[in-house]
């Protein structure tokens, strides 16, 4: 298939393309590589993927609509997955500007130019901060996200929105992705696990809020991509079992689902960072500190849905996944 991603200099969107390329894929990359973290990792991230066949590159932002439909025009793809975005809970507090031009204006350029050339499937990135104050534990995609506590999740509810909106006005098929805090090799520098790695390697406290007592549902960047695939590969079709008297924001009778991705298995963070030591073999210097404004104490996936639609099945532990990521980080940046 030609598969347009967007956001492909990314963490998450880098890995799948090299998963879509090695299957067989055409590729169009679309990243603006933008300044949010060091774009050098970017840079490297990006230079992996240009020598592979099938790869093509444009250096573009979401909010530009000229560059969206020109891309469109010329790759002609047949399905999309958009992971650009302005990410990061706390940066919303800061510039939450930024998190309109991209996530929303960004966004609806995107849907216009799938329903302006017939794309097959559009999955994007949602994100598991959608919950925002909801308290009760697995989060599940039947569950009401109407108390968002960050701007930042408050663009990815409006994501899902839109985007039902463009699979009931014209048939646009829809899937998104409720991303739990993923992690992995060439992640993101802003992320807890790159950020420790790099303090506890240099020999500076790390912040560790809400004294480490919070709990994520910490996912591997494999089984995200994983599931990415299955979905993209599964077009989805009208709920038959959609009741409008009892309506769900999981599904519709349009074309249009939601899924949560994610581990299923939520760990404290005072137990990651012990497991980040023993991959080190070097001991933290702990700053506890309250919770973030913004933030959420807890996530965990309910993941049943994702697993009954595609067979979806998270099989990395974070002893596995963290591992690896120390490896990762001790090549990328030798001491």
């Amino acid at each position: 298939m030609r598969v347009l991603v967007t956001g492909a200099a990314g963490f998450i969107g880098s890995h799948l393309s090299q998963r879509l390329l090695a299957r067989g894929d055409e590729v169009l990359g679309f990243d603006n590589m933008n300044a949010y973290y060091d774009p050098k990792l970017k840079e490297a991230r990006l230079q992996r993927l240009l020598p592979l066949p099938g790869f093509g590159f444009l250096k573009a932002s979401l909010e530009d609509r000229a560059a969206v439909d020109s891309a469109f025009a010329a790759f002609k793809p047949q399905r999309v997955v958009n992971l650009a975005a302005q990410a990061g809970v706390r940066y919303s507090l800061e510039n939450p500007q930024a998190y309109i031009d991209s996530n929303i204006v960004g966004f609806m350029n995107i849907l216009e130019s799938c329903r302006h050339t017939d794309v097959e499937h559009l999955v994007y990135a949602s994100s598991s901060s959608v919950y925002g104050a909801n308290k009760k534990l697995p989060f599940s995609v039947e569950d009401s996200v109407d108390h968002p506590v960050s701007m930042y999740a408050t663009t990815k509810k409006a994501n899902e929105l839109m985007a039902h909106t463009y699979s009931h006005l014209f048939n646009l098929p829809t899937t998104g992705l409720r991303f739990f805090t993923v992690y992995g090799p060439w992640g993101r520098p802003d992320m807890a696990l790159f950020l420790f790695t790099r303090k506890i390697l240099a020999g500076e406290p790390i912040d560790v809020f809400n004294n480490g007592h919070h709990t994520r549902d910490f996912t591997y960047i494999d089984d995200i991509v994983e599931g990415i695939l299955r979905t993209l590969d599964r077009v989805p079709g009208p709920d038959p079992h959609y009741d409008p008297m009892h309506p769900t924001p999981a599904s519709s009778s349009a074309p249009y689902r939601v899924y949560n991705i994610g581990n299923h298995q939520p760990v404290e963070l005072l137990r990651y960072i012990e497991v980040l030591e023993s991959s080190l073999g070097r001991k933290a210097e702990r700053n506890l500190l309250p919770l973030q404004p913004g933030d959420v104490p807890d996530t965990y996936a309910d993941v049943q849905a994702l697993k009954r639609d595609t067979g979806y099945s998270p099989s990395t532990s974070i002893e596995t996944g963290v591992g690896r990521f120390v490896e990762w980080y001790r090549s990328f940046y030798p001491s």
